[in-house]
């Protein structure tokens, strides 16, 4: 499936390779039909939008079967309890205030002003997770967003004074649709709110397991400044945030109904001066994830030769992309750890490594650990200190992370 934005002028940067469903985690029975694509990358250099080039249709990556659940971290629980009074502190004036969650999951962060008594919104395509956040008494729409939908909501139309989202607009590949829709939701005065996962960040670190099948888009203040302007918005607000590695979070008004925060030009002003425009940085980029595919299995082959038993941890959508991009499977690692009973007990897609239950990660641990879920890094090790202070060794994609 191809991106459908503004600006069809799209440069390719690299090949990943081929890719399956990043949460496709499988039955042993289901090996043999399971469905690759060629994940590629390029850049919109007219936008400074940095997006998949193809990617699956989304009903393949959403769907009543959606193994992740935002309640499942209690530092992402915690996060979103203070974004959401930040938007209550800082755009909600009364009651009357409406406001819409795009892709709501389990309802984690939309509870929280239910607790204030706004009225809210959920929207979400997932239905085992549009489900739960239904079971908590929220008001949610299991359907993916989009402007056709806004018609069948008369009472949020033109009333909407916020519309947040949270590591979801990347999902979404028709900037443009989704754009008339909020607009058509959103009152004069309203403002959509949404952090996602930053460019800069990425590049930094060399995060290249931020770029999967949902991850259509890694946003940058450029990026967002140039494609909402082109619907009559303007970014007024940014601020970092330290989440899934480093992300940012936007602020966006319709032109002229805010005055923009500092913050805005000083940060697009460094976007520019360290090149995000120019194709160069992304190229640059590509030499150093081809890099730091060839640490991670020097890191691995030197524990192998040891003799020594490897494990992975947090069976995450992000560690798909490592695996598949590392040519890593059941043969280097005997197994990933994880939380989520939906997991436990398949295959993680493409390399097939068994996910089994990380209470095992206590009884049995391995020698070496690769450490999937490093952006909840401190979450983690702390759950797991016994590990590191028995002589496991925790080792990353991520240079000198661990």
């Amino acid at each position: 499936m191809k991106c459908n934005i503004t600006n069809k002028n799209v440069e390719e940067i690299m090949s990943f390779g081929k890719m399956p469903i990043a949460n496709g985690f499988l039955n042993e029975k289901d090996k043999s039909s399971e469905y690759f694509y060629e994940m590629t990358v390029g850049l919109s250099p007219d936008l400074g939008l940095f997006q998949l080039t193809n990617f699956p249709k989304v009903e393949m990556m959403f769907h009543d079967k959606y193994p992740f659940f935002t309640n499942s971290s209690s530092y992402m629980r915690n996060h979103f309890k203070k974004y959401a009074e930040w938007i209550s502190k800082e755009f909600i004036e009364n009651n009357s205030d409406k406001i819409i969650e795009i892709g709501c999951n389990d309802g984690t962060m939309l509870e929280n002003f239910k607790n204030n008594k706004i009225e809210s919104l959920g929207i979400d395509p997932s239905g085992n997770v549009a489900k739960i956040a239904k079971d908590k008494g929220l008001n949610i729409i299991n359907s993916f967003f989009s402007e056709n939908l806004t018609y069948s909501l008369n009472q949020f139309k033109s009333k909407t004074k916020v519309i947040c989202a949270a590591n979801v607009i990347c999902h979404i590949p028709d900037l443009n649709d989704l754009i008339k829709g909020i607009d058509k939701l959103l009152s004069k005065k309203g403002v959509f709110i949404f952090e996602e996962p930053y460019l800069g960040s990425m590049i930094n670190n060399v995060s290249y397991d931020q770029i999967y099948d949902e991850h259509i888009y890694i946003f940058s203040a450029i990026s967002v400044e140039k494609v909402f302007s082109l619907y009559g918005f303007e970014l007024i607000d940014i601020y970092p945030q330290i989440t899934h590695g480093g992300s940012m979070r936007y602020v966006l008004a319709r032109k002229n109904e805010y005055s923009k925060s500092p913050k805005v030009n000083k940060i697009l002003g460094e976007e520019l001066k360290k090149g995000f425009l120019d194709i160069d940085l992304y190229m640059r980029f590509k030499l150093n994830c081809l890099r730091s595919k060839e640490r991670l299995n020097d890191l691995i082959d030197l524990s192998l030769k040891k003799n020594q038993r490897i494990g992975g941890y947090a069976a995450t959508s992000k560690s798909t992309t490592i695996l598949n991009f590392c040519s890593i499977n059941s043969n280097k690692i005997d197994c990933i750890y994880d939380t989520t009973p939906e997991k436990i007990g398949k295959l993680s897609p493409g390399s097939h490594i068994p996910v089994i239950d990380s209470e095992e990660f206590k009884i049995n641990p391995p020698d070496t650990c690769l450490l999937f879920g490093w952006n909840h890094k401190n979450e983690i090790l702390e759950k797991e200190k016994n590990f590191a202070s028995n002589g496991g060794k925790w080792i990353s994609h991520i240079e000198n992370f661990i």
